[in-house]
């Protein structure tokens, strides 16, 4: 997801997106651990995402938006 597709979302939006990936980053880890993970790029995809959702959800704390 982009940043510009993530910064239309709400912040109920945000965060549902947040919980939902960092659930995933999970499981892939646990795919991992256990010899089961068929795409380990999909990690570094979900660590990107996990990254531009924290900075957004950051930069509208400091600017006090709420959507």
């Amino acid at each position: 997801m982009k940043s510009a597709q993530i910064r239309e979302l709400t912040d109920e939006e945000l965060q549902e997106k947040w919980d939902d990936t960092q659930k995933e980053l999970f499981n892939l880890r646990m795919q991992k651990a256990s010899a089961q993970l068929e795409n380990p790029a999909r990690i570094r995809i979900l660590r990107r995402e996990l990254a531009r959702l924290n900075t957004i959800r950051a930069e509208r704390q400091r600017q006090g938006v709420t959507r």
